[in-house]
């Protein structure tokens, strides 16, 4: 009897094992092997870490890895502030239809690929696009205003692709949020900001911890939004290591860049989770 156990646990996990051992494990290995391999001629290598201190030695490239934790992290919290107000209406106050539809309107930007929303955004915030004709329509400018290629654009095509990761897990907490203890805040005189703070916020904080973290990889880790958005002063790091890979042929030093970007999402989001107090499992749970 236990050995035909073993057998059908092993069959259940094989699958995932299988799947997180050939598409996640492996290549990350090949990616750290090669990241230590520095190119000394053609098809020459040596064991090294040149790669990794070239990334230190020149300016541009810890300055765009700098600019763009610094940005993602901005971008998840400006998600996380618009987004928070849209959950706790679905959750607490939307019934029925009106839940679903408003469910609704946030999926359904993502019926269509993240290249074709970017590409709506550029054709919107363009000179010649809708929202600089409205504004010079309303008076408010005198001339066509290009609002594409800076840093602004490119956070709001950001925070645009995030709102969606960050509702979900946010919604989903804040559903089993009993009314009985709202309730009981405001029958001991608290008042809506205190009853949103020390009630409301700490029962929806692995919903905000699992949707930030959500956010913050998919804003790192993206390149379509900051490069067509951004233009040539996006300056995001995933853009280096398109390069490196791509442009350069150089992938020993593309590699490097890899890790270290795997290396800082890791680490932000393991010191989010110190901070809310929060566990991955629980955080895995509300994703």
């Amino acid at each position: 009897m236990k050995p035909a156990r073993n057998l059908t646990l092993f069959l259940l996990l094989a699958p995932a094992v299988i799947w997180l051992g050939l598409l996640i494990i492996l290549p990350h290995v090949e990616i750290l092997v090669l990241s230590l391999s520095e190119r000394v001629g053609p098809r020459v290598y040596k064991f090294g870490f040149g790669n990794y201190l070239e990334f230190f030695t020149e300016p541009l490239y810890w300055r765009t890895f700098a600019r763009t934790a610094i940005m993602s992290i901005l971008v998840t919290v400006i998600t996380l502030v618009l987004a928070f107000p849209i959950a706790l209406y679905i959750a607490r106050v939307a019934q029925g239809r009106l839940k679903a539809m408003l469910l609704l309107l946030c999926l359904l930007p993502f019926w269509v690929s993240e290249l074709v929303r970017t590409l709506g955004w550029m054709m919107l915030l363009r000179e010649t696009g809708l929202i600089s004709y409205l504004l010079q329509m309303t008076g408010l400018v005198g001339q066509p205003v290009e609002m594409l290629y800076n840093d602004g654009a490119v956070i709001l095509g950001l925070v645009y692709g995030g709102l969606l990761f960050m509702i979900v897990p946010l919604a989903n907490a804040l559903e089993s949020l009993e009314p009985s203890v709202v309730e009981a805040g405001y029958d001991l005189g608290g008042s809506r900001w205190t009853v949103l703070r020390r009630i409301v916020i700490p029962h929806a904080t692995p919903g905000i911890v699992a949707g930030s973290i959500i956010v913050f990889m998919l804003t790192v880790g993206n390149f379509a939004t900051p490069v067509l958005l951004g233009g040539k002063n996006g300056l995001w790091f995933t853009e280096q290591i398109y390069a490196q890979f791509i442009t350069r042929f150089n992938w020993p030093q593309g590699a490097a860049f890899g890790m270290l970007l795997l290396v800082l999402s890791s680490a932000i989001v393991w010191a989010g989770l110190r901070l809310s107090g929060q566990s991955l499992g629980t955080t895995l749970r509300q994703a």
